[in-house]
């Protein structure tokens, strides 16, 4: 189980809720994975979740901590303002906090965030930052208060899985004892493993669920592999080496008359 910042949680997978094509099928797959958070946007309600109450009278049903974030801000103070709307509607300090400069890789605007983060942290919020794995970024939003990083894998929706894999390493290297989610980018199970076989706290992913074929199996297959790729994290996993080392030894072998 998982604790963060105080506050247990049942899985280190954590879901988002875009893209599916009914409510019917989004509750199916969460209750199916039992993520450990469950992140929604606060802007635009999902295409097919016909009526807000109903969305809302499902997540009352499910019981996870939700996740609000900021998605789709491009200012700082749209951002702070969703973040504000974000506490009054779901009644939590929590925000994955989200501010895009590139609209076209949906990158973060790493100066926009530190501000952002900054305003929001003062406001009694514990901010979530959707990074990148810059060092430099990443050590502005722990100044600024934040106790969490959220670097990207890849950029969101591309599955392309660790796309800056020494990158990321590093920066899991640089802060060993803050907790750090891998979001965005995710596309298969096995990414989700490696990420988790390096360190990283927990991941968060959508559009690899909820575009697949069939959700629920799908949702499975990642929350099994997050459980694996934990396990071997704890169990230590064997260095690679250079030359073959044989796993049967020397000693005892039959002689040949």
């Amino acid at each position: 189980m998982l604790t963060l910042l105080g506050k247990p949680l049942a899985s280190r997978l954590f879901l988002g809720t875009a893209r599916y094509p009914s409510l019917d099928l989004l509750s199916k797959t969460l209750m199916t994975a039992r993520p450990g958070l469950i992140t929604l946007a606060v802007r635009r309600p999902t295409p097919g979740l016909v009526q807000p109450r109903n969305f809302a009278d499902m997540l009352e049903v499910l019981a996870t901590p939700l996740l609000p974030n900021t998605a789709g801000c491009h200012s700082v103070m749209e951002a702070v303002t969703t973040a504000e709307l974000a506490r009054e509607m779901f009644r939590t300090s929590w925000i994955k906090l989200e501010v895009i400069g590139s609209k076209r890789w949906l990158e973060p605007d790493g100066v926009g965030l530190v501000e952002a983060a900054t305003i929001l942290v003062a406001e009694g919020f514990e901010v979530f930052p959707y990074t990148t794995e810059d060092l430099g970024i990443a050590e502005r939003l722990l100044r600024a208060g934040c106790r969490v990083l959220m670097p990207w894998a890849a950029p969101i929706g591309s599955g392309r899985g660790l796309e800056n894999r020494a990158g990321l390493l590093r920066l899991r290297a640089a802060f060993p004892d803050i907790p750090m989610i891998l979001d965005a980018g995710l596309g298969r199970p096995s990414h989700a493993a490696e990420a988790m076989e390096h360190g990283f706290d927990a991941v968060l992913l959508n559009t690899a669920v909820a575009e697949s074929g069939d959700p629920l199996r799908m949702a499975l297959a990642f929350a099994s592999a997050v459980e694996a790729g934990r396990l071997a994290f704890e169990a230590g996993l064997v260095a690679p080496r250079q030359n073959a080392q044989a796993s049967t030894p020397e000693e005892g072998k039959a002689a040949l008359g």
